[in-house]
């Protein structure tokens, strides 16, 4: 079960210069080892896959496209289909994948469901030794220390962009937010230490959930928060993770997981990209965020990205302890819309949605209802969070602010007018934006999930460099739709399948 942000697969979205302009155990698994070649079916199939790739590759005719892309080598192809050699890392561990069960990138497989069936009785109630020097360890983070050591590592060693020049920095509060949702699990929270100084050097965590696929209720865990210390990136940890925190939600019970990464791995169920508003320009263009686009000058950005002072939705107001049953039924009816999508309890909205200002120093979530003045019925709602990042080595600015769009709902979905949705959409968005500006964040981050391609463009949203594929662990289902077309664009007709947002 990996990662869905992987220290080594992942790096950080920012927005490029073209784009931002004016508005970036065993398994049917079929990995070779680094040398093979694919059939031309298979790279026939990944290619209408990856819209990333299939982006790079426009100039070709399909048949010389799928001919390239099968005479790559394997290990190249999973590094994050990126042709200059974006997010590479050493493929020598690729093995690995053989022996996980997860779909074959040429699976004919049908069927929709689980890959293997986990006898309970066969999972090792041991782990794996590590390697001389190193140690398990489960993290306890109800204690402040080692919740502590837990921001530690990931402050210093999570996931950079390409450049270093951004690093995700998650607050104790974010942590604690993120990994002690209801029925978390503290054996879930896996860490190594170097045996001799007990330094906190790894860690990969899940927490438990339900989802639905394509209307199919299933359990799976969460993953994430796997990381390395730098040093010990040749060790071939990240495998040993994995198989870890998978025979431990084995022990438990689950035998699948939801995962997400900036990179290919097999198979991705669904790819989303990423799309940013900038909410303080100039800011965001000084610590090297946002290019200036040719011809245009910082006035111009400036101006271009401003926003109103207030918010336009009659009604809309910080949602209450109140309003968590309410926003609980509008979710789930809306979120069943889509093909894969949170099977969210009451105790997991008023935990996710609701911000609590007594047991919360830093405030990780911001969520707002829009009540119906006379019914008093909530209508609609929406949600951002917070994830800082570290600006690394600048002069001015130590940090960017972003913002991440988060889970909404609207009344609107359910009169299958898409033109009515697009305006309401629209109206809130915008409005959320406001309040994240208010709130001092610097950019506004989004995926082409949920509805999102009928108001990213239309709101100043621009294009980011970054990909993020879904994948599902221990099980198969036919291709879901991530809102972009082959173009690698926004595009309402490819909506209804991404529900869920994964930290």
């Amino acid at each position: 079960m990996p990662d869905s942000k992987d220290t080594e697969d992942k790096a950080q979205d920012k927005a490029p210069s073209e784009n931002v302009s004016e508005g970036t155990p065993s398994s049917s698994s079929s990995v070779k080892p680094t040398g093979a070649k694919m059939t031309p079916k298979a790279a026939e199939s990944l290619l209408d896959m990856n819209a990333a790739l299939k982006n790079e590759m426009a100039g070709m005719d399909k048949g010389k496209a799928t001919e390239a892309v099968r005479k790559m080598d394997i290990a190249e192809l999973l590094t994050g289909l990126s042709i200059p050699g974006k997010n590479q890392k050493d493929m020598a561990s690729y093995k690995f994948w053989q022996t996980q069960p997860v779909p074959r990138f040429d699976d004919k497989e049908s069927a929709g469901g689980p890959i293997k069936i986990i006898d309970p009785e066969k999972v090792s109630k041991e782990p794996d030794p590590l390697v001389e020097g190193f140690e398990w360890t489960t993290l306890d983070l109800t204690k402040e220390s080692e919740l502590h050591e837990l921001y530690d590592l990931l402050t210093n060693h999570y996931v950079e962009d390409d450049n270093a020049m951004f690093r995700f920095n998650y607050s104790q509060d974010f942590l604690h937010w993120a990994l002690m949702s209801p029925g978390w699990k503290k054996e879930w929270h896996v860490g190594v230490r170097a045996s001799k100084s007990r330094k906190l050097v790894a860690s990969i965590c899940g927490v438990p959930t339900e989802i639905r696929v394509r209307d199919q209720k299933i359990r799976v865990t969460e993953i994430n928060f796997l990381c390395i210390h730098k040093k010990l990136r040749s060790k071939r940890l990240t495998p040993v993770l994995i198989k870890e925190i998978t025979r431990r939600c084995y022990l438990n019970g689950i035998y699948q997981a939801i995962y997400t990464a900036g990179v290919i791995l097999p198979t991705p169920v669904s790819s989303c990209r990423y799309y940013h508003r900038p909410l303080d320009w100039l800011k965001l263009y000084e610590v090297g965020f946002s290019p200036l686009p040719q011809g245009s000058t910082k006035a111009r950005q400036i101006t271009k990205n401003h926003l109103p002072s207030h918010t336009s939705t009659p009604g809309l107001r910080p949602m209450e302890a109140k309003d968590v049953d309410a926003v609980q039924d509008l979710l789930e009816r809306y979120l069943k819309r889509f093909d894969m999508n949170p099977a969210f309890t009451r105790e997991e909205i008023d935990h996710w949605l609701l911000h609590k200002p007594e047991t919360q120093k830093d405030q990780v979530v911001w969520s707002y209802v829009v009540e119906n003045p006379e019914t008093h019925k909530i209508t609609d709602y929406v949600s951002f969070y917070n994830l800082e990042s570290t600006v690394i080595q600048h002069p001015k600015h130590d940090c960017v602010r972003a913002a991440y769009l988060y889970y909404y709902a609207t009344e609107t979905a359910f009169t299958n007018d898409k033109k009515a949705l697009k305006e309401r959409l629209l109206m809130l968005m915008n409005d959320a934006l406001i309040l994240a500006k208010k709130a001092k964040f610097d950019v506004f981050n989004a995926l082409t999930l949920h509805d999102n391609p009928l108001f990213l463009e239309q709101l100043k949203f621009g294009a980011g460099d970054g990909q993020l594929h879904f994948y599902l662990y221990n099980y198969r289902t036919a291709p879901i739709p991530g809102g972009i077309n082959d173009k690698n664009l926004p595009d309402d007709r490819k909506m209804g399948g991404v529900g869920v947002v994964m930290l």
